[in-house]
């Protein structure tokens, strides 16, 4: 209900300034119901059988803060799949963010509201699609990180993975997608690591602004997603970032949440606290990339992303 912009985050209830603003009426919308709770049963749904109970309800992303066990204000998650899509729990109230990023609703356990701030960046394993699709460079997505590495560097090259536009912190439509700093000695490889690094500088935008909204740094960020199975790409985001990033055994983090939702609400499940030993930590990447050398990338990143942005 949150994602539609038509509830008070506040309230927790549909509001009335933008019904009455988008022209719809209160009739048509159904009503909002906590996350874990027995809502409805199945009926009519062949091949399913009626009457079994609806208990857990949760937009994907809020689904995997939830299945990585982000319960404690301040616990933050990203998945990669085709997108990027990085979360925080902001805790018991909405929280405002001056850094372009979404607030929502995480969840809403009995009467206890949890809330989040969101950050989206379009373009992450799609990138790895386009080079095997579009350019042709690998045969499988799986291939990407032996060729990247097959290199120590991307030897200059950046790639800026706006192939859709730009989505948070930056928000810009018209930008484009751009690789720079090419040369003779450009090899495919070259490109493959620049692409894996061009998703890892896109989701540190969002580290970064996160950070800046709560005005601490994160510490640490809990990893899920087809793409972060890529032990190279979870490498430079921690080194990037300079953020310890923590990876479960199972990367469908999406649909534990789903089934921890829905357990709590059939009662299968007393509290968050019986859940949270579902999502154990099987590895761990910590940062290892000299100060100096993170700020020297850091800046060539934002060169090239201003000029995605002013080509566009």
């Amino acid at each position: 209900a949150s994602r539609t912009l038509l509830m008070d985050l506040a309230s927790r209830t549909w509001s009335d300034e933008m019904l009455a603003l988008l022209d719809v009426p209160r009739a048509l919308l159904p009503r909002i119901v906590p996350s874990a709770a027995r809502v409805a049963v199945t009926r009519g749904f062949y091949p399913l059988p009626d009457g079994i109970p609806i208990s857990g309800i949760a937009g994907d992303q809020q689904a995997a803060l939830f299945g990585q066990a982000c319960f404690a204000e301040g616990d933050v998650k990203c998945t990669y799949g085709t997108g990027a899509f990085i979360l925080v729990n902001t805790g018991a109230q909405p929280r405002a963010s001056r850094f372009g990023l979404l607030s929502t609703m995480a969840w809403q356990i009995g009467d206890r509201p949890t809330y989040a701030l969101e950050g989206a960046s379009f373009i992450a394993g799609a990138a790895v699609q386009w080079l095997r699709d579009g350019l042709g460079l690998i045969k499988a997505a799986s291939e990407i990180e032996g060729l990247a590495r097959s290199v120590e560097t991307s030897d200059g090259v950046h790639f800026v993975p706006a192939l859709a536009g730009l989505g948070a912190p930056h928000w810009d439509a018209q930008a484009r997608g751009l690789i720079c700093g090419l040369t003779r000695g450009t090899t495919a490889a070259h490109l493959a690591r620049a692409t894996l690094e061009g998703i890892a500088f896109g989701v540190d935008d969002l580290v970064r602004s996160m950070a800046d909204d709560l005005g601490r740094d994160l510490g640490r960020m809990r990893v899920d997603g087809g793409a972060a199975a890529n032990e190279l790409l979870m490498q430079f985001q921690s080194d990037i970032s300079d953020i310890t990033i923590e990876r479960p055994h199972e990367l469908e983090s999406t649909a534990r949440g789903a089934a921890m939702l829905a357990g709590l609400g059939a009662g299968l499940f007393k509290a968050e606290t019986e859940v949270a030993r579902m999502a154990p930590v099987a590895r761990t990447f910590t940062p290892a990339l000299p100060p100096a050398e993170r700020a020297a990338r850091l800046g060539g990143w934002r060169q090239a992303l201003g000029r995605a942005r002013s080509s566009a």
